[in-house]
């Protein structure tokens, strides 16, 4: 029962740290590894999926304001100005494999934002968007296995 609480908290966690929402997933998932008490291929797995759900949310509601306006969302949900015209021109710069560097700080959920407003493919936003935090998470865990 713990390992099951511990994973949801990782996934709440995750996905949470995903949306445009100011959170932080990392000292989760570590602190998770250093307790010993969850699987850690499972632990990965439910952080890489729930944080790329989370960025999924993100592209959602970049398609929504494409479609109807910044209005239709509630006002703490509203993106940050200033943040979504960083990543609009990080997207603008990079392309498609921006999309790789999601899971970074400050620009990366409102790129997957910018990306729901172009209407970037889904399912190929998906991957790259997953094969980006899979990373991240994977270089965390390597790190503290070589630190314990």
């Amino acid at each position: 029962m713990e390992a099951l609480a511990s994973l949801g908290g990782m996934a709440a966690a995750a996905f949470v740290a995903a949306t445009l929402l100011p959170a932080q997933s990392e000292a989760v998932f570590v602190g998770l590894l250093a307790a010993g008490h969850v699987d850690p291929v499972a632990l990965f797995l439910t952080a890489s999926i729930a944080n790329t759900a989370g960025s999924i949310l993100n592209w959602w509601l970049g398609r929504l304001i494409a479609r109807h306006g910044v209005d239709r969302l509630p006002t703490r949900l509203r993106p940050d100005p200033k943040r979504i015209v960083q990543a609009q021109a990080l997207f603008a710069r990079f392309g498609w494999p921006s999309l790789l560097l999601a899971w970074l700080p400050i620009v990366g959920d409102p790129l997957t934002f910018v990306a729901g407003t172009l209407n970037y493919p889904f399912l190929r936003f998906t991957l790259l968007v997953l094969i980006g935090k899979a990373g991240r998470y994977a270089a965390l865990w390597a790190g503290w296995a070589s630190l314990a």
